[in-house]
């Protein structure tokens, strides 16, 4: 495993600006409001040729009963735990509080490389007021300003001369599978990353909304190597009110176009609705592979045929693309996740699939055979030859004499035979008739 970082401090002294700096992305959420950080979030940062994980964590708090302020404090204690190196970040602006030394106590007791950083530093009176934070016992300090990078150079050259060395193998830069939950808020999709990895890693509660960032964590598990992504619930957009809410989405977003395998999580209780069928076009539009997990089955009444029901429910919906795989799972029962790891990984293999040229074509000229594109008026369409795009979602181009004359149906009907022949389930794709 690579080198980890954690940024931790007390909310709203600049984490999530320090962090988008450093990784050179706007990944975290940045307003004006405090608890906006929730859950743990990882970036990569390159700097002279080398490279370690970032972790910004929530705003840590104590004394308080809120729900999201207790699991903030143990999620900055895991990534306490997790990381190599520590970036302290405080507000010179601020100075020091009584939350500053209660994490102090917190980072003494962890025993990992400490380094103070002493953010909003942009004038020189700010260089001499920052002399106050030499009070917590931690030594020497760093005077960045985050949001515009001052200092910010000399921060990471002291971070990798505190860093282990530690070998890179070839496993560990390889390019990864990318599976990404998404669904509307409050179906279980941090559950299921929580019931996946067998640990706490996500942020859960009853509330809708509870997930803001796209959360990334490596799974590798029962022959399984790849990265997890947890989402935001995406809502209608006259239901989007909060500015924080509003990036949240764009996020989920932008994650959807970066996977490559699309876990879209339905409530059981509520079915297939408005909302669910839009989320499944976006992945559709940006031809990412899909697996629909039906979740809190445990709650369904059922008979026999239930299961058969709603799919045929499903299938109806998101018709005419309905060659998907539908998995009914449980968080609260762990009900078939084993299922949805392999059935994932199938569809992703699905998407990745080659065809070498000289098959596809005996293929095609077997379905053509079966059954001959119509002609129309008069005039018979040739199909001479097919081949497969080099594209990162399967698509396919026909060269033939009278292109213009393939109609929809016929286009449907290839595209379900190659469907059959060569096992695209689950993965969206394109078919193209060109002049030959």
């Amino acid at each position: 495993m690579g080198n980890i970082v954690a940024i931790v401090g007390r909310p709203n002294v600049g984490k999530s600006t320090l962090f988008n700096r450093l990784i050179g992305r706007k990944d975290a959420i940045v307003d004006e409001q405090s608890g906006v950080t929730r859950d743990r979030h990882y970036g990569k940062v390159e700097w002279n040729g080398q490279e370690f994980s970032l972790i910004d964590t929530g705003g840590y708090i104590t004394r308080s009963d809120d729900v999201f302020e207790e699991e903030i404090r143990k999620q900055v204690r895991l990534a306490i735990e997790e990381a190599d190196v520590i970036l302290f970040l405080v507000d010179v602006v601020s100075g020091i509080t009584d939350l500053e030394e209660g994490i102090t106590r917190i980072l003494r007791q962890s025993g990992k490389p400490v380094m103070l950083v002493v953010n909003k530093v942009d004038t020189n009176e700010r260089q001499y007021d920052a002399a106050v934070f030499y009070k917590l016992g931690l030594g020497d300090y760093f005077t960045i300003s985050s949001i515009n990078g001052s200092g910010t150079g000399d921060l990471l050259d002291a971070v990798l001369e505190r860093l282990p060395a530690k070998e890179v193998t070839p496993e560990e830069v390889e390019e990864l599978p990318r599976i990404t939950i998404v669904g509307r808020p409050n179906v279980g999709k941090s559950s299921l990353i929580n019931a996946l990895t067998e640990e706490d890693r996500n942020i859960v509660t009853p509330i809708a909304g509870t997930t803001r960032d796209t959360i990334d964590t490596l799974y590798n598990k029962y022959n399984h190597r790849f990265y997890l992504v947890d989402t935001a619930g995406l809502r209608k957009k006259g239901k989007v009110s909060e500015d924080i809410e509003f990036y949240s989405v764009m996020r989920a977003i932008r994650a959807i176009e970066s996977s490559d395998v699309c876990l879209l999580m339905l409530d059981a209780t509520q079915g297939i609705e408005a909302q669910d069928l839009n989320i499944f076009r976006l992945i559709q539009r940006n031809r990412k592979g899909v697996v629909i997990l039906v979740n809190k089955w445990d709650l369904v009444e059922k008979d026999t045929h239930s299961t058969k029901k709603f799919e045929a429910l499903i299938q109806e919906r998101i018709a005419p693309f309905t060659d998907i795989p539908i998995i009914f799972t449980s968080m609260v029962t762990k009900q078939r996740l084993q299922k949805v790891l392999d059935v994932a990984m199938e569809v992703y293999q699905n998407r990745i699939r080659r065809i070498p040229t000289s098959q596809l074509n005996e293929v095609v000229q077997q379905i053509i055979e079966e059954h001959h594109p119509p002609a129309l008026k008069g005039k018979f369409v040739n199909i001479k030859y097919a081949t497969q795009l080099p594209t990162l979602a399967p698509s396919f181009v026909f060269f033939c004499n009278l292109p213009q004359y393939i109609r929809d149906p016929y286009k449907r009907y290839m595209e379900n035979q190659l469907r059959e022949k060569f096992n695209f389930s689950g993965v969206p794709m394109q078919l193209f008739f060109r002049k030959k």
